[in-house]
């Protein structure tokens, strides 16, 4: 057992070595929520570039910085104060099946949530286990869709309690950790 652990540490080592370096981040969309000193700010970075993070990572980070500038690159302020004009900006946003429809409800979410419920850290402070994040993670997702939507887009938030690992929120949930 402790040979496994000691190659596991390696393993592990040796990957952070690999990864955490200014080279990799540039290419990386862990860089959005790290172009942000507000805590509210990575949060909501980080969430909304975890939930289209799937496919080219260039495509990703383009698709990321779009939705940074159109919300002014300040998002907390946009989520809480933003205007029904401001909306017009996401029209014609589409990442991959992440269309403006859905952008517009995760915004309407993000505004419940921090406005309602403490934001993510809320949540996840809230419902997280001494062992566990998934009961936050479901949570999340329950409150989260408590907005009007469109069914289609619940596909774009995962939830552990339907067999999911929930992977971009639990790396999510890591990077902000981090960053914080």
């Amino acid at each position: 057992m402790e040979a496994d652990q000691k190659a596991l540490r390696d393993f592990l080592e040796e990957r952070v070595l690999r990864y955490n370096t200014p080279e990799f981040l540039a290419t990386d969309p862990v860089q959005i929520p790290h172009l942000y000193n507000r805590k509210e700010d990575r949060e909501i970075a980080g969430f909304l570039t975890a939930t289209i993070s799937w496919g080219n990572r260039i495509s990703i980070l383009k698709s990321a910085r779009q939705m940074m500038t159109l919300m002014g690159r300040s998002p907390y302020d946009f989520i809480i104060n933003h205007k029904e004009k401001d909306l017009k900006k996401a029209e014609g946003f589409v990442h991959r099946t992440f269309n403006s429809d859905d952008l517009l409800t995760f915004i309407a979410a993000l505004k419940n949530l921090y406005r309602q419920k403490n934001g993510l850290e809320g949540i996840f402070n809230t419902y997280q286990t001494e062992d566990s994040l998934q009961p936050a993670i479901h949570q999340l997702k329950l409150e989260f869709f408590s907005v009007p939507h469109l069914n289609r887009t619940r596909k774009h938030l995962s939830d552990p309690a339907s067999g999911s690992a929930a992977k971009r929120i639990n790396i999510l949930i890591r990077v902000i950790k981090v960053a914080n």
